[in-house]
């Protein structure tokens, strides 16, 4: 075992798409569903940039996460059903891309429940990862997951590598952290009628930030967390840049590509 990670893999690299579509626009007001330009922007992240998204991972076999609203899974049932078919992970990403933080204890429980329900029926397996919306939790969301029977969380920044939550007692879980340095929303994010305005970062800007944390992560021997949405990362340019960075990763020796479910089980069982 070399460091934290089993045999000689000296860093792990997990990669995460958000398949927020319309859901996380909507969330923050009901009214863009009136702006068709800020609405056809969002539908290309399932319609158009997902799938392609998924054949580039095929080409480098590489599987990932996808955390997809309850909303987006049922109004795209064909496009989860393949990304599960594809060996991909399908996680739990709220209903309508609402943070915890913003509801009442009755209304996170039944976000929680629906997006259980809606994934599990197209899928045929309940999720069993989970990231919230925006990234805030409320201070009930990891006693909820842990009752509905969530392996892990990835919504908190505490670490650069995976740990326990509550460990040794029966609400254990695993937090999978990020952190918005590798996030593609605050690099690409333009949408002038919704009060987004920047930066549209150049995507050769982005590698080198992405490409500097990967390197540091792997001479500290920790995990490579990216979190992307397939509406901003799935553009032809920036698809490049990741494919890119994935063959700049994949020069490295003793890293392994997983999908973040298969981490939290790793983790559970030391």
């Amino acid at each position: 075992m070399s460091g934290i990670w089993p045999g000689d893999t000296q860093c792990v690299a997990m990669l995460g798409f958000d398949v927020d579509g319309v859901s996380s626009w909507l969330n923050r007001n009901p009214d863009y569903k009136n702006l068709p330009s800020l609405m056809s922007m969002a539908e290309y992240g399932p319609s158009v940039a997902t799938p392609r998204i998924l054949d580039m991972l095929d080409a480098h076999s590489i599987k990932a996460s996808f955390y997809v609203p309850g909303y987006v899974a049922e109004t795209h049932v064909d496009l989860v059903k393949e990304i599960a078919h594809r060996g991909h992970e399908v996680a739990h990403h709220g209903y309508m891309h609402e943070p915890p933080a913003t509801l009442t204890p009755e209304e996170e429980e039944e976000v929680i429940r629906r997006g259980m329900s809606i994934l599990g029926d197209i899928t045929g397996q309940a999720p069993r990862g989970y990231r919230s919306p925006s990234w805030e939790l409320s201070d009930r969301s990891l006693d909820l997951l842990s009752s509905h029977g969530f392996v892990y969380d990835s919504s908190l920044m505490g670490d650069d590598a995976p740990y326990l939550l509550n460990p040794g007692t029966p609400q254990q879980m695993v937090e999978i952290p990020i952190h918005w340095l590798l996030d593609d929303a605050p690099n690409f994010v333009y949408a002038p009628t919704a009060g987004r305005l920047g930066p549209m970062r150049n995507p050769d800007e982005v590698y080198g930030t992405w490409a500097a944390e990967f390197e540091g992560l792997y001479r500290y021997g920790r995990a490579f967390t990216l979190t992307m949405h397939p509406q901003y990362i799935g553009r032809p340019g920036r698809l490049l840049m990741l494919e890119k960075l994935i063959g700049h990763i994949q020069s490295f020796p003793n890293v392994e590509f997983m999908r973040a479910i298969d981490v939290a089980e790793m983790w559970l069982s030391r």
